[in-house]
């Protein structure tokens, strides 16, 4: 069966893709506190989808709770905003009758695309499986239409983040890489040089993060969850760098490597289509697909 979307067909174009990633309001927010934050995520996702910028909207949940933010979502947008260029993010932290109903209800809902990850292990309730492949397959046998994404990081060895993308069980079309800074471009490039090397077939988006200052508290708490180039951080926003910068500056360091395909991660809700821009405008590119 030959699967397509119009993410797939723009990551296999001619052009280039820098997507958005939305993390949705926590669950545990009191009810005024939640109906604020939900209206700042919907009008992020009109503002940034009428600009065509492709939305990823991330999994926030660890399991705690079956909280469906995509059914939540598409509910509230309104029918004139395209459902296709939302990206969900599913991860194996829920049971599996949950992942596949997300599944169904994705497609349901106009989404054509689904990146499905395994989610971290050290905090909430554990896995419905093992590897994320193993959801993967499963949302394939359940809803073969779909078009799936799955994971890679640069940051572990290249060699076996490379074997896991040529493997016969990987189950996708394309995927995304863990958060990348120019500020550690070593293994970005020895990443990129392997999947060269052995040709990978699937097109990729690079992770961006969006520094929103150079807290050093901030700064070591987000280290427990990503890579984080701290010390490089706090001598290129010491140097007056702003945080449109520092972004700016990892997105020209991967295009200039021939890197087509970006989401930028924790952009504020409020005014993150004018925070993309201005981004993109530092790089000079437009917004949406390029």
């Amino acid at each position: 069966m030959t699967r397509t979307s119009p993410l797939l067909d723009a990551l296999g174009g001619a052009s280039g893709v820098v997507a958005a990633e939305l993390r949705p309001p926590r669950a545990e927010l009191d009810a005024s506190e939640g109906i604020d934050a939900w209206i700042d995520m919907y009008h992020a996702v009109r503002n940034l989808v009428r600009q065509s910028v492709r939305v990823c909207l991330t999994d926030s949940a660890v399991g705690t709770q079956e909280e469906n933010n995509l059914r939540h979502l598409v509910a509230n947008l309104g029918p004139d905003v395209p459902r296709e260029r939302i990206l969900p993010f599913l991860t194996s932290k829920h049971s599996l009758q949950y992942c596949l109903s997300y599944a169904e209800q994705a497609w349901q809902q106009g989404c054509s695309s689904l990146v499905v990850l395994g989610g971290d292990r050290t905090v909430g309730r554990a896995r419905c499986v093992e590897h994320a492949w193993q959801l993967r397959q499963a949302i394939r046998s359940h809803e073969p239409r779909l078009v799936l994404g799955g994971w890679a990081n640069p940051h572990a060895d290249p060699g076996r983040q490379v074997e896991y993308l040529l493997d016969d069980h990987f189950t996708a079309e394309f995927y995304l890489t863990q958060v990348v800074s120019h500020l550690d471009l070593a293994p970005v490039d020895a990443f990129l040089d392997e999947v060269a090397t052995r040709g990978v077939p699937y097109p990729a988006m690079f992770g961006v993060f969006y520094y929103r200052s150079a807290n050093p508290r901030t700064l070591d708490i987000l280290s427990r969850f990503l890579p984080v180039p701290v010390d490089g951080l706090l001598r290129e926003f010491a140097n007056g760098a702003t945080p449109v910068d520092v972004c700016a500056r990892t997105l020209r360091a991967l295009m200039d490597r021939g890197v087509r395909h970006c989401y930028v991660s924790n952009l504020p809700l409020s005014g993150a289509t004018a925070t993309l821009t201005a981004i993109l405008n530092r790089v000079g590119v437009a917004a949406g697909d390029r």
